[in-house]
């Protein structure tokens, strides 16, 4: 598990409208939010993007872009965006390489049958490129919040 100081893993993954963002795009401009859930359009993982979404005119003054990532694909992270009118980006990390490099895999006991899946988790990345604070296991309610509160103290 990723903690704090540790350097942020690299990734290079395609947003909604396809087109790649990368660690590296923020360095020394902006503190980044990456929310790992587990997938697009269910009521958790709706309400928390309806939260950050809420919240994005906040994290901006602040200096800090919010990327929600799971396995779905750009097609379903558009529909979803959409459907939500979400303001968060969205990315695509269809080969979990991210999720993996994160350590946000888990397994889960899904209808008594064990298979991985994303746990919900969240990291604050500054400037830098160092987690400031990573968050396993948290839940959707309220979440958004309780980041822009972490944000606030960086």
């Amino acid at each position: 598990m990723l903690k704090a100081q540790d350097p942020a893993p690299d990734f290079e993954l395609p947003t909604a409208d396809m087109s790649m963002v990368r660690l590296s795009d923020f360095a020394g401009r902006k503190n980044l939010v990456l929310y790992f859930y587990p997938k697009d359009d269910t009521p958790g993982c709706t309400m928390e993007a309806m939260e950050f979404s809420e919240l994005a005119e906040e994290f901006a003054a602040l200096d800090t872009m919010i990327l929600g990532v799971s396995r779905d694909t750009c097609i379903s992270h558009a529909a979803f965006r959409d459907k939500y009118g979400l303001s968060v980006e969205l990315v695509a990390d269809v080969d979990g390489e991210a999720c993996d490099a994160y350590g946000v895999m888990q397994k889960k006991n899904v209808n008594g049958q064990e298979r991985l899946g994303i746990q919900r988790s969240t990291f604050i990345v500054d400037k830098s490129g160092r987690i400031r604070h990573a968050l396993y296991g948290v839940t959707p309610k309220g979440h958004a919040e309780e980041v822009l509160t972490l944000v606030r103290g960086l």
